[in-house]
C-alpha cells in the first residue's frame, strides 16, 4: 500500500511537503491514511456528516485511529448536508467544500479504489452520460489525489489487518436503496462470474484509455477555443470533427455562465450549426439567479442571450 502512494507522489511529481487525506474511518481511508503517514507529514480531516446517529462517536474513533496510524494531526469537521441532488450529492458537495476549506493549500489524498472506479465507469455506462463521464475519476485532479485507483479493495482490508486497526462499516455502504451498493454487491459480482473474471480490471483500463482520448480532444478543442470570439462562426465550426467541436461548444458555453451542462443540451446547441432549420433558441442552464440562458444562431454566427425568468 505504501510503495503505491510513494509511486503516486513520484509519478505526479507531488510536492515533497507535507498532505493531507480524507479519512472516513472505512477500510480505504484507514489504509491510505497508515500509507500516508508512513511517508511524510499527513493531517486527516474526518468530515462529520451528521446523517447518522453515532456520526460524531464515528468520527471522534477515526480522529484516534489517524493518531495512532502516526498522523501528525487529525481534525473532524461537522457539515451541514443540504442542497440539491438528493442526499448521496448534496453530501459529497458538503464533504468537498470542507475538505477544500481545511486543506491549507496543501493538496488532500483521497480513497477511491479501483473498484470504486469500475462502478464509476458501470454508472457512466448506464446513464448514457458520454466518454468524460465514463473516462471515470483522475488519479489527479488538483488539489485531489487519488493513489489507490490501482489497488482492490481486499488490499486495504487486509493492510488495516496487518496494521492491528478495525475499520468501521458503515451501514450505508450495504443498503440496497443505493445505486452503487447494488452495483458492487450485484453487478459487477454477476459480470465477474459471466465473463469469467477480471471486469473491474478491464473497466478501469477502461477508464485510463477513455481519458487519454478525452484529454487529446479536449487539447485540440482548447486550441480551437482560444481563437474563438464572442458570437463564433458557424461556417468554421462545421469544419471541425464532431467530438471536437461539442467540446468547443461546451467550452463556449461554459466560459460564458453555463452551468450543469448535459449531452442533451450539447446536441441541441450542436444542431444549430449541423442541423440548421431555423429552429429557435436552446435554453441552457446557467449559473446566474433569475435569468435563463439561451443560444442561438442569427446571421451565421451563434450568440448567447439571457432573459429574466
Amino acid at each position: 500500500m505504501r510503495d503505491a502512494v510513494a509511486r503516486f507522489a513520484r509519478d505526479h511529481r507531488l510536492d515533497p511537503g507535507p498532505w493531507c487525506v480524507a479519512l472516513s474511518g472505512g477500510a480505504d481511508s484507514l489504509a491510505l491514511t497508515i500509507a500516508a503517514a508512513g511517508l511524510r507529514p499527513t493531517t486527516a480531516l474526518i468530515v462529520d456528516h451528521g446523517l447518522q446517529p453515532d456520526s460524531r462517536a464515528v468520527a471522534a474513533a477515526a480522529r484516534e485511529q489517524a493518531i495512532v496510524a502516526g498522523c501528525t494531526a487529525a481534525q473532524v469537521i461537522p457539515v451541514q448536508v443540504e442542497g440539491a441532488g438528493g442526499p448521496e450529492a448534496a453530501a459529497r458537495t458538503a464533504r468537498y467544500r470542507a475538505l477544500e476549506q481545511a486543506r491549507d493549500g496543501r493538496p488532500v489524498l483521497l480513497a477511491h479504489t479501483l473498484d470504486d472506479q469500475a462502478e464509476t465507469v458501470l454508472l457512466g455506462l448506464g446513464r448514457g452520460s458520454g466518454a468524460r463521464s465514463i473516462a471515470g475519476m483522475r488519479p489527479l485532479d488538483p488539489p485531489w489525489c487519488r493513489p489507490l485507483l490501482g489497488v482492490r479493495r481486499a488490499l486495504t482490508r487486509a493492510a488495516c489487518a496487518q496494521a492491528g486497526l478495525t475499520p468501521w462499516q458503515d451501514p450505508h455502504n450495504r443498503d440496497p436503496r443505493y445505486t452503487r451498493v447494488r452495483l458492487r454487491t450485484e453487478v459487477l459480482p454477476l459480470l465477474e462470474d459471466v465473463l469469467s473474471g477480471g471486469v473491474a480490471e478491464a473497466l478501469a483500463r477502461t477508464a485510463t484509455a477513455l481519458r487519454e482520448d478525452n484529454d487529446a480532444l479536449d487539447a485540440m478543442a482548447a486550441a480551437v477555443l482560444s481563437g474563438l470570439g464572442e458570437e463564433p462562426d458557424v461556417a468554421a465550426l462545421t469544419e471541425l470533427p464532431d467530438a471536437v467541436r461539442r467540446r468547443v461548444l461546451r467550452g463556449w458555453l461554459l466560459a460564458h455562465g453555463a452551468c450543469g451542462l448535459t449531452d442533451t443540451h450539447l446536441r441541441a446547441v450542436d444542431a444549430l450549426v449541423t442541423a440548421w432549420r431555423g429552429q429557435g433558441a436552446v435554453a441552457v442552464p446557467s449559473t446566474g439567479r433569475r435569468v435563463r440562458l439561451f443560444a442561438g444562431r442569427r446571421g451565421g454566427c451563434l450568440r448567447l442571450y439571457s432573459e429574466p425568468v
